[in-house]
């Protein structure tokens, strides 16, 4: 099967990546973190901050900060007991416990990792793993591997004044032993939300980020000793204190090739529990087939301006809201995917406003641009709202620019919805909002190779983040579906002929707390 055809089919018939007799193997499912063997750790504190506004990071970071800064991103963060009863009644009940983190996961596998690059007075100068079930530091390479970084991602960014950079791999076997090909799908938009935390943290601890989605990738999985056909990293993150800036360098063209031999090979012992790896030949030729060679492979793309397709339909102006303020850290530690939890509440235009101004304000720098400064992310917003004050039941784009949404069909859409899901896990009848995320067809392909696709899925990840914490700030939940039919919601939006699709399904709403048992981590 031909790359095309396999992404056609991952995102519009999955079931024909399948295999027909597929089955998890549940007694040997890998662990949900990465364990190294035999090298050098680095304890970090323990005691993590019930808030991270207002930290002094004016100066160089302390290994406290940067503790903080992880957790918050990717740390496990609480353990829970849920309680499913099964059929009949008088059977025993199921119970399911896991360590949960702030971001959402698919089918909470959290197959991605963290890597940081650090430069403090601390700890040795070097390449870490974070160690998310210890909360520590795990040395991979020690020294300074700043003009190698520099040159990896095309010189886009001056890490010499940057204190540290933060790499965002996937392990494809942690989520391929449940998921199988489908699991390609889900790495990205889960490496996304992770993006989207960082920046979120970042923020608020007062470090300035850039996203390199496009980089060298040989020389970057080899300073970080991965095996690329297990594990590769789809995403750099430097932090910085100070602006972050662009070099300018006579040498602007750089090889995989020649950056790899600067370096020795790094080779360490991991444990992962598994004792069975099936093998993933689609997720391993996609991922070399995305890889970056050359510098010169770099492009740069033309931000669209997303502008209204649907010139003659009514549209609705939402109304002005002042930006929203919240306990970052405590809208984390509530958030969770409801599923049978909503309960069907009536949202105001305010809440509505709020929750699309706040969400869509999402402004980063990213490589993908020339004026990278303001790059605005390249997805956009649609959703069918049900039981909204002063807005009639029906399906709607949003406007950015405009803070409008313009009608496309008016109707109750919760039953279409409803038919339209793989498994019923939500009860969409009990939910007002439902979002979905559009990107283009191409999955940004014909511009940026096959490694548009897993940046599509990253961006749309950014917006799933934003969506969720806006929305609990609003006393709301959301819970990211994939299990649903991206043919009928394109058809439902009339934008199955305008090379666009829906990505990703977020219902939002008012949700009943759930009964289970929960105790933090932190």
């Amino acid at each position: 099967m031909d790359f095309e055809t396999f992404l056609d089919h991952l995102h519009f018939d999955p079931e024909k990546i399948l295999p027909q007799d597929w089955k998890v193997d549940w007694d040997d499912a890998p662990l949900p973190y990465k364990l190294y063997r035999d090298l050098q750790e680095f304890t970090l504190p323990s005691e993590l901050p019930l808030s991270i506004e207002g930290q002094n990071t004016t100066d160089l970071p302390k290994l406290e900060n940067i503790g903080h800064f992880l957790w918050y991103v990717y740390g496990l963060t609480q353990y829970s007991q849920t309680a499913f009863p099964s059929m009949p009644p008088e059977t025993n009940i199921k119970v399911a416990q896991s360590f949960r983190r702030f971001v959402p996961s698919g089918g909470a596998l959290y197959p991605n990792e963290l890597y940081v690059y650090l430069k403090l007075s601390e700890i040795p100068e070097g390449v870490y793993h974070y160690s998310t079930l210890h909360h520590r530091l795990v040395l991979i390479r020690e020294g300074n591997f700043d003009s190698y970084l520099e040159r990896s991602i095309g010189k886009t960014c001056n890490i010499s004044n940057c204190f540290a950079a933060v790499f965002v791999s996937t392990v494809f076997w942690k989520n391929f032993y449940k998921y199988h090909n489908f699991s390609y799908r889900l790495q990205g938009l889960d490496a996304g939300v992770i993006i989207g935390q960082s920046l979120e943290v970042a923020e608020r601890m007062g470090f300035t980020t850039k996203v390199c989605y496009q980089f060298l990738d040989r020389p970057v999985n080899h300073l970080l000793g991965l095996s690329e056909q297990d594990e590769s990293v789809y995403a750099v993150i430097p932090l910085s204190t100070q602006s972050i800036i662009q070099l300018e360098d006579e040498e602007k063209s750089f090889s995989a090739a020649s950056l790899c031999q600067e370096l020795p090979e790094r080779k360490a012992e991991i444990y992962q529990r598994s004792k069975k790896v099936i093998d993933y030949p689609m997720l391993r030729k996609l991922n070399e087939a995305s890889m970056n060679e050359s510098t010169d492979s770099f492009v740069k793309l033309e931000h669209g301006k997303h502008s209204n397709i649907y010139s003659s339909i009514e549209t609705i102006m939402l109304p002005y809201t002042e930006p929203i303020t919240y306990d970052f850290a405590s809208v984390c530690r509530e958030r969770h995917s409801p599923d049978f939890d909503f309960r069907l509440g009536k949202v105001n235009q305010t809440q509505i406003s709020t929750l699309l101004k706040e969400a869509l304000s999402v402004v980063y720098r990213n490589d993908l641009e020339e004026a990278d400064w303001n790059a605005d992310l390249h997805v956009v917003l649609y959703g069918c709202f049900y039981n909204v004050e002063g807005i009639p039941n029906g399906a709607y784009s949003y406007e950015k620019n405009a803070h409008a949404i313009r009608k496309i069909s008016a109707g109750d859409y919760r039953g279409y919805l409803q038919s339209g899901l793989t498994m019923n896990t939500v009860n969409l009848f009990q939910v007002p909002l439902c979002f979905h995320i559009v990107g283009d067809k191409d999955h940004l392909i014909k511009r940026m190779g096959y490694r548009g696709y897993r940046i599509q899925q990253m961006e749309a990840g950014i917006l799933v983040q934003r969506l969720l914490l806006t929305a609990g700030a609003l006393g709301m939940g959301g819970h990211p579906l994939l299990g649903f039919d991206p043919k009928s919601c394109d058809e439902l939006y009339q934008i199955d002929l305008k090379e666009k699709t829906s990505l990703i399904q977020l219902p939002v709403g008012p949700y009943r707390p759930r009964a289970w048992l929960k105790g933090g981590l932190h």
